[in-house]
């Protein structure tokens, strides 16, 4: 099983949260966040990074469900 990964790039500020959160799912590209991969293991920390993101530019999708970010 894996999960998606989108970032919206128009809405990311570049703060670098994600990356230093989840590092092995999100790199800074051009001052922007991207994945790393098309797929990622589920996890923790990308769910965290999503939820940081001060722009609510990450989401991440199981399937065609979006299970991040979280509600508060």
């Amino acid at each position: 099983m894996t999960w998606t990964v989108r970032v919206d790039r128009q809405l990311c500020q570049g703060s670098g949260i994600c990356a230093g959160t989840a590092p092995e799912v999100f790199v800074l590209d051009d001052d922007r966040a991207r994945p790393r991969e098309d797929g990622i293991p589920p996890g923790e920390g990308v769910l965290e990074a999503a939820d940081m993101c001060p722009a609510q530019a990450i989401t991440v999708h199981d399937g065609t469900e979006v299970i991040g970010p979280r509600p508060d």
